[in-house]
């Protein structure tokens, strides 16, 4: 890829310094559904770099139920948390569709960030990031009804990954059973909601893909008007008339 998503890890760093990261570890193309990290696992230490396709985050609650905490895509990093801390992984990540990654093992990874201290602030700075979006999801995210969930998906993938085009926001390589699997929903329950939003302009689908009509309806379906700040999750509303 040529640009990366300025929001990401990859779309943060220098040039040379993401050069450099996109040249650690080895390259692999996964399967959909496969489990990249597992919840608990206490001997993996390595990190794995998003190149192209999403990933979810999921934890088990303590009722038995399976809660998604994240949805990471092109230019996200993955797994840094027990590469740094020593801990268990805190987090099952699994593939949403192929995706093409670079698995970096724990010392190529520190001593990555020892050799370039622009990386090293961006990794903990994202990681910040990432904690301050995991308070707001686990705020408004976890008990919304399903429409609001597939809604605030959309707007958040939107938001972060997103390309601009003159009809709207792009959400590239994402079918409708992944963004069931995303979310945990049926399939059928995903397409009758995403079917009323075809109808109600707010978006439109095409080959795998879904474009962003109407961002304003989408954030009203998502119940959400503006987001803290504090959040830190994205500085503008897909599809509005601000700048990029």
């Amino acid at each position: 890829m040529s640009a990366w998503p300025a929001a990401t890890l990859l779309g943060s760093l220098k040039p040379a310094t993401r050069d450099e990261m996109l040249s650690l570890g080895t390259f692999s193309q996964v399967a959909s559904g496969e489990t990249l990290l597992m919840e608990g696992d206490r001997k993996t230490r390595h990190v794995f770099l998003i190149v192209q396709g999403y990933v979810k985050a999921v934890s088990n609650s303590a009722d038995g139920k399976v809660v998604l905490l994240a949805v990471r895509s092109d230019g996200d990093l993955i797994g840094e948390f027990a590469s740094l801390d020593n801990r268990p992984r805190v987090a099952t990540v699994t593939t949403v569709g192929a995706c093409f990654v670079r698995k970096i093992s724990q010392r190529d990874f520190l001593e990555f960030l020892e050799r370039r201290s622009d990386a090293s602030r961006a990794v903990y700075a994202s990681i910040v990031a990432k904690l301050r979006h995991a308070t707001w999801h686990r705020i408004e995210f976890g008990t919304s009804p399903m429409p609001v969930r597939v809604a605030r998906v959309l707007l958040y993938l939107a938001s972060r990954y997103g390309e601009r085009t003159p009809e709207g926001v792009l959400i590239g390589s994402l079918t409708q059973p992944e963004l069931a699997a995303m979310i945990g929903a049926r399939e059928h329950s995903v397409h009758k909601i995403l079917r009323g939003m075809r109808e109600r302009e707010v978006i439109a689908t095409r080959y795998g893909r879904i474009l962003v009509l109407d961002g304003p309806a989408l954030s009203s379906d998502a119940g959400i008007t503006e987001i803290p700040p504090e959040y830190g999750v994205w500085p503008t509303t897909p599809g509005d008339s601000g700048e990029d």
